[in-house]
C-alpha cells in the first residue's frame, strides 16, 4: 500500500530533480507526465495547454497513444477537459464516460479509462492548461491525490509562464499566455504610450518551490501571518482619516481574510505536501482566484482584489521585499499598471522612464491622474482585469486619447501606433511653433493661456509650453505627496522657486486644498464623512485650523519679497469667509512688517467659484475680491448634483449643455460688469471645442495642463471671435434646438475649418 503522506512530497522532489536536469522541453514533460502516472499509480497522465486560438491541445501523455501528442485538440469548455479549463475547478469521477460533458478522442484511445482527475493548471487566476490522471477502474481519487495534482500543476504553470514550451508550438500558433488582448476603460489623460509593462505591485515570483522541512516552513508561515495580523489590527486601530470609510472596510476584509482558518489550513496542506511557505501561499491564491472570478456574485468578486492585495503582503513578509523595489530596475519605456496607486507614488518612478500609466480604478479627477497630466503622461483608467492578465515585461499600448490599451499587441497594430506616435510627435512641433506667436483670436482679441501646476516637476513646462503664466498652482500636492505636514522651510523654498521659474509672468497660488477625496494620512484632526465632496475641507478646514493656514500664508508672503503675490481661497461658500481669511493675511503681514522682512509689492486675494451659493452673490462677490477663478470640475458636480468620480454617470450630462453654459456666462458677465478679472481652470478649459465655448461667452483667461496649450492654441488663432458671440446670441437663450450644444458647436468649428 502507498504512504499517502510521502506520495505528493515524493513526487515533488522528484519534480525538482526534473526541473534542474538539462532537457529539451518535450522530453522535460514526457518524464513528467510519466513520473505523476506512477506516483499516483495512475494508468494514464495527460497535459493539454490552453492556445490563444482557446483550443486545448495535447503537449505530453504516459498512457494515451503517443502518436496523438500535439494533433489532439478541444475547444474551451467541449468535454471533461474543456469544461475544466473554462471553470477553472476540478473534476473527480469515478466513471467518465457517463458525465454529460465527456467526449471522445478516438486518437487519444482514451475509452477504456473510467475514472478520472483532472485539474486546471492556473497562474495568477488564469487557466494555463489542465492536468488529468485516468485509470481503468471505477474509483473516486482522494482528497490528497487531487492536492497532489494540483501542486504539480502549479509548477507545470511555472514552466508555460517561463516560456519553455514556446519551442513546442507550432508556427502561426501562441499559446494562451502570450495572447493580445485589448481592454476598453476610459481616458484619464490624451496621449499615446508604446513600452513594457511595469506591475506596480508586482506579483512575486515564487522561485523557491520545493521546502527541505515541512515544520520549518510551517513556523515561517505563522510569524509571517502574526506580523500581517498585526499591522492590519495596528492600523484598524489608528483613527486616521486614511483608514475611515471605504478604506477601513477594506482593511476589515483584510483582517476577515487573515484570520480565517480554512484559508490558513489550506496553506499548511500545501507546506506538508511538500511546497515552500511562498509557494503555498501563490498556489493557494490562485486556486481561490481563479474560483472567484467565476462567481456570478459581483461583491464576491470585488473581495478578490482583498484577498490578492493580503496575499502579496504576505508573499512580500516570507520573502523580505518591499514596494520600494519595484523601480530598481525599470525598462527605458515603462508602463504602470495598477489598480490604483497615490500621486506621491507615481513620483517615485523616474520621470525619463515612464510612458503611461493604466490604473482598474480610479477617476480622470483623481490625484494621481492630475500629477501624470502634469508629467505629460497618458493615462487610460478603468481597465478592469488589467493587473491579472498583464505580467511584468510585456509590450503594451496605451491609448490615452480613446481609452484602450492593448496587451501584447500583434505587430500590425503596434506599427500603427507607432505611426500615431510619429504623427502626434510631428503635431507637437507645430505647437512648439506656436510658441512664438501672439495669443490671439483669428480678430485679433487677446486670450491668456495659462497653465495648471503643482510640484517642481511642473515648472520646465511654463516656458515649453509657452502658456501666459501658472493661472493655477496646487498648493496641496506639496502636502499629498509629503509623509508629514511640510515645514514651513520648504514651503518656502518651493513657493520661491515656482516665483523663479515664472521670471516675472503671474502665479495664483490657491491655499490648501484638502478633505474631501484629497487624504493626508498623517493629518490627526480629519473625520469621518458620509459626503466628504460636500463637507469638511478646501477654505472650511483651514478657517477651523488657522495654524495651518498661518503657516502656509507665511511661508507664501516671504517666497513673494519684492515680487506681486496672487492668492486664491478654494471652495468659498459665502463672502463671510474671505474676510476671515483676509483678516489671517492681514495679521501675518503686519506681524513680517515688524520684523522687517522683505513683503510682495502687491498682494491680490482671489476666490474659486465652485459652489453654487456664489452664483446668487454675483456682484457682491466681485467687490470682495482682486479677481475670480471658476473651478469648472467641482462648479459642475455641484450644479448637475453629478459625483465626478462615479463612472456610471460619467458620460451622462455634458459640460458643454446649455444649462451650465448659461451659469458661465452669467459668471464672466459679473465680471466684465465689476471690472473684475476672471479665469477659468479645470477640465473645460483644456479641451478644444470647450476652451472655444468659453471664450464667446467672454471668457479672456483660462487654465488648462501644460500639454492641452498647444492644441487650445491652434484652435485659437483660427477663431472667428465675433462670429462665435453671435452664434452665443442665437442659440444660447433660445428655445432648445434639436442639436445639443456641443453638436452645435462641432458643426460651428467644421463649417470654418476650426481645428479642435
Amino acid at each position: 500500500m502507498r504512504d499517502t503522506a510521502s506520495g505528493p512530497r515524493v513526487l515533488l522532489k522528484r519534480l525538482r530533480e526534473l526541473m534542474q536536469e538539462p532537457l529539451e522541453p518535450q522530453e522535460r514533460l514526457d518524464r513528467i507526465v510519466r513520473d505523476i502516472a506512477s506516483n499516483m499509480v495512475a494508468e494514464v497522465c495527460s497535459l493539454y495547454v490552453l492556445r490563444a486560438d482557446s483550443v486545448l491541445e495535447l503537449y505530453a501523455t504516459e498512457g494515451l497513444n503517443p502518436n496523438a501528442v500535439h494533433l489532439a485538440q478541444l475547444r474551451l469548455g467541449q468535454g471533461l477537459v474543456g469544461t475544466i479549463a473554462a471553470s477553472a475547478r476540478p473534476l473527480n469521477l469515478s466513471n467518465a464516460q457517463e458525465h454529460p460533458a465527456f467526449a471522445y478522442l478516438p486518437e487519444t484511445g482514451e475509452e477504456i479509462y473510467n475514472s478520472f482527475l483532472g485539474v486546471p493548471v492556473l497562474r495568477a487566476g488564469r487557466t494555463l492548461g489542465v492536468l488529468v490522471v485516468q485509470n481503468k477502474t471505477m474509483r473516486h481519487y482522494r482528497d490528497d491525490e487531487v492536492e497532489a495534482l494540483e501542486t504539480t500543476a502549479m509548477v507545470i504553470a511555472e514552466m508555460i509562464a517561463t516560456g519553455d514550451l514556446a519551442r513546442l508550438t507550432r508556427p502561426g500558433l501562441e499559446l494562451d499566455l502570450r495572447r493580445p488582448v485589448s481592454f476598453t476603460g476610459l481616458s484619464f489623460n490624451e496621449g499615446v504610450g508604446l513600452g513594457h509593462v511595469v506591475l506596480h505591485e508586482p506579483r512575486i515570483v515564487v522561485t523557491n518551490l520545493f521546502n527541505e522541512d515541512s515544520e520549518e516552513e510551517v513556523r515561517r508561515l505563522q510569524a509571517s501571518l502574526g506580523s500581517l495580523r498585526l499591522s492590519i489590527d495596528d492600523m484598524l486601530e489608528r483613527r486616521e482619516v486614511a483608514f475611515e470609510g471605504e478604506h477601513r472596510e477594506v482593511l476589515e476584509a483584510y483582517r476577515m481574510f487573515a484570520h480565517d482558518s480554512g484559508w490558513v489550513r489550506r496553506l499548511e496542506e500545501a507546506i506538508r505536501n511538500g511546497l515552500t511557505a511562498e509557494a503555498a501561499v501563490e498556489k493557494v491564491q490562485s486556486d481561490m482566484r481563479a474560483r472567484m472570478l467565476h462567481m456570478t456574485d459581483p461583491y464576491l468578486r470585488e473581495r478578490m482584489s482583498d484577498f490578492d492585495d493580503l496575499a502579496n503582503r504576505l508573499l512580500r513578509q516570507l520573502m523580505g521585499r518591499g514596494p520600494e523595489d519595484v523601480a530598481a530596475s525599470l525598462p527605458k519605456d515603462a508602463i504602470i499598471v495598477a489598480r490604483s496607486m497615490g500621486a506621491a507614488e507615481l513620483l517615485d518612478y523616474p520621470r525619463d522612464k515612464l510612458r503611461g500609466v493604466v490604473l482598474e480604478d480610479g477617476a480622470a479627477t483623481s490625484h494621481v491622474v492630475i500629477v501624470a497630466r502634469a508629467m505629460g503622461i497618458p493615462v487610460a483608467g478603468q481597465m478592469k482585469g488589467a493587473v491579472s492578465m498583464a505580467e511584468n515585461g510585456d509590450a503594451i499600448i496605451v491609448d490615452g486619447e480613446e481609452g484602450i490599451i492593448h496587451l501584447r499587441p500583434q505587430p500590425d497594430l503596434e506599427a500603427a501606433y507607432a505611426e500615431k506616435v510619429r504623427f502626434r510627435a510631428r503635431r507637437q512641433e507645430v505647437y512648439r511653433e506656436l510658441r512664438k506667436k501672439p495669443s490671439m483670436t483669428k480678430d485679433g482679441i487677446q486670450v491668456d493661456l495659462l497653465m495648471n501646476a503643482g510640484l517642481a516637476v511642473d515648472l520646465p513646462q511654463l516656458a515649453e509650453a509657452g502658456a501666459a503664466g501658472i493661472g493655477l498652482f496646487r498648493t496641496e500636492l506639496q502636502f499629498m505627496v509629503a509623509s508629514t505636514f511640510p515645514r514651513a522651510e520648504a514651503q518656502e523654498r518651493l513657493y520661491r522657486d515656482v516665483l523663479d521659474a515664472a521670471r516675472g509672468k503671474p502665479v495664483t497660488f490657491r491655499t490648501i486644498d484638502i478633505g474631501g477625496d484629497k487624504v493626508l494620512p498623517y493629518f490627526k484632526g480629519a473625520i469621518q464623512e458620509e459626503n466628504p465632496a460636500l463637507g469638511w475641507r478646501a477654505i472650511r478646514l483651514t478657517l477651523d485650523r488657522p495654524g495651518l493656514l498661518r503657516t502656509q500664508i507665511r511661508a507664501l508672503l516671504k517666497a513673494s519679497g519684492g515680487r506681486e503675490l496672487k492668492l486664491m481661497l478654494p471652495m468659498v461658500t459665502e463672502l463671510g469667509e474671505i474676510a476671515q481669511a483676509r483678516e489671517i493675511i492681514d495679521r501675518e503681514v503686519r506681524h513680517l512688517s515688524r520684523f522687517a522682512h522683505h513683503l510682495p509689492t502687491s498682494l491680490k486675494l482671489g476666490a474659486m467659484l465652485e459652489v453654487p451659493s456664489l452664483l446668487f452673490q454675483l456682484d457682491e462677490l466681485m467687490k470682495a475680491v482682486d479677481f475670480v477663478s471658476v473651478g469648472s470640475n467641482d462648479l459642475f458636480q455641484f450644479v448637475m448634483a453629478v459625483d465626478r468620480g462615479n463612472t456610471q454617470l460619467s458620460d451622462r450630462f455634458d459640460t458643454l449643455s446649455t444649462p451650465f453654459l448659461r451659469v458661465l456666462k452669467q459668471i464672466a458677465d459679473a465680471g466684465a460688469r465689476n471690472h473684475t478679472p476672471v479665469t477659468l481652470c479645470g477640465e473645460l478649459a483644456g479641451k478644444p471645442i470647450s476652451a472655444m465655448a468659453l471664450i464667446g461667452l467672454g471668457y479672456r483667461s483660462i487654465s488648462m495642463s501644460p500639454a492641452s496649450i498647444g492644441p487650445v492654441k491652434a484652435m485659437l488663432t483660427e477663431l472667428p471671435l465675433d462670429e462665435l458671440q453671435a452664434f452665443f446670441d442665437d442659440n444660447l437663450m433660445a428655445p432648445a434646438h434639436g442639436l445639443p450644444m456641443r453638436a452645435l458647436l462641432q458643426a460651428f468649428a467644421d463649417d470654418r475649418s476650426i481645428p479642435l
